[in-house]
């Protein structure tokens, strides 16, 4: 699927034709530079790699700055594939968000924000014991038997336990593009988009 890549600045909220209080995500979407372009013949089949957000040249290696140069571009620090584009782009070419159209819909992906260690209550949605009464003190939120006893005496695996939680790729599709604004490079799409702020994205059409 073609798309670009971009930032999530934060959420806030507009009010559609219908008076509707619409909860939106703002997101800085490219302007992104054309850094590598695969082909059939060279690579083994055809993409286009993308890069968005400057970086100094003190912090990059000797042999991407090099393929930087070669596309007019200063280094990048996020650098995705995609495929799919309907038009044929070229090294070195800015592709910006008007690439995204007002009304349409795009999926986006992203790295949740990190929860640390969470118990079965957080992380699962367990119940947990739920009573208070016969001396139970310490056992409201956890996560009861794991296993059965002499068969199979062990605990099966994918057991849904407590552990680390969040900070995970997680894409959320179909979410409509509610306003663009060009001499910004802003796309207000409906709905939540993962990841903190400031974090990087991935819209796909």
């Amino acid at each position: 699927m073609s798309g670009l890549i971009g930032k999530k600045i934060g959420m806030t909220s507009i009010f559609d034709d219908q008076g509707k209080n619409v909860p939106c995500t703002v997101l800085e979407v490219g302007p992104c530079v054309v850094t590598q372009v695969k082909t059939k013949e060279t690579d083994g089949y055809s993409a286009l790699q993308l890069g968005f957000d400057d970086k100094s040249e003190k912090r990059t290696l000797k042999s991407a700055i090099g393929r930087f140069k070669n596309a007019g571009s200063s280094p990048k620090k996020k650098l995705v594939e995609f495929k799919d584009f309907e038009k044929n782009y070229k090294l070195g070419d800015i592709i910006s968000v008007d690439f995204f159209n007002e009304g349409e819909f795009v999926d986006v992906s992203g790295i949740s924000k990190g929860k640390g260690f969470q118990g079965v209550v957080k992380r699962h949605g367990f119940s947990g014991v739920g009573q208070s009464t016969h001396g139970q003190h310490n056992r409201l939120r956890a996560p009861g038997s794991i296993g059965a006893a002499s068969y199979p005496a062990r605990v099966f695996k994918g057991m849904r336990m407590a552990g680390q939680m969040g900070s995970e790729k997680v894409k959320v599709i179909n979410l409509k593009v509610i306003k663009v604004f060009l001499e910004r490079n802003i796309l207000l799409v409906k709905g939540c988009v993962p990841g903190h702020k400031n974090s990087y994205i991935i819209i796909r059409k």
